[in-house]
């Protein structure tokens, strides 16, 4: 593949990333914004200077702008997860996507068995979690009010507080969870 589009293919899936617009990637790299969006679109061959610059505006390895993504997909399947749980085993998670310096997000599976609660001590400053009941009734509790929520309901909360999930239905509550963290 052209290094001019590998450039820019990485120039704007990690700009996309950092939700940065050209301008305000601009203002962090002193590379001008003409400069930013005709490098996005591969008409032209960055210096290697400017792709410090770039780079540095970015904070991330000088590298990453060069290399070319893997574009293959993969599936992952539970089977082959290793499960987080409890000491009873009562709370059961499933990693399927962790948090990598590429993705801000980590994508869950809960189960949690009838009539169980758990607690959760909170995650990081400004994080959001995104829920889905699959299965079950859940009742959530967050910022001092109580949710229930039933077989395909969503809601997304602050997640950097204390939140407790308490399985108020019939047999095994399953849940995706995706926790997610905002660009700095």
């Amino acid at each position: 593949m052209d290094i001019n589009l590998i450039i820019a293919d990485n120039l704007k899936r990690l700009r996309n990333e950092r939700n940065l617009s050209l301008g305000r990637l601009s203002e962090l790299s002193d590379v001008s914004k003409v400069m930013l969006s005709q490098i996005e679109r591969g008409e032209t061959n960055p210096t290697i200077n400017t792709i410090w610059k770039i780079a540095i505006g970015l904070n991330v390895p000088y590298t990453s702008l060069l290399e070319q993504q893997e574009q293959n997909a993969h599936v992952i399947k539970k089977s082959d997860i290793v499960s987080q749980f409890t000491d009873d085993g009562q709370y059961r998670l499933y990693c399927y996507y962790s948090n990598t310096p590429h993705r801000n997000f980590e994508l869950f599976q809960m189960e949690l068995n009838e009539g169980c609660r758990y607690t959760s001590v909170g995650h990081s400053e400004k994080s959001e979690e995104y829920l889905m009941v699959l299965e079950g009734e859940l009742t959530l509790e967050v910022n001092h009010e109580t949710f229930i929520l039933h077989a395909d309901d969503t809601i997304a909360f602050s997640a950097s507080t204390k939140h407790a999930y308490f399985n108020s239905g019939k047999g095994i509550l399953k849940t995706v969870i995706m926790n997610f963290y905002p660009a700095r």
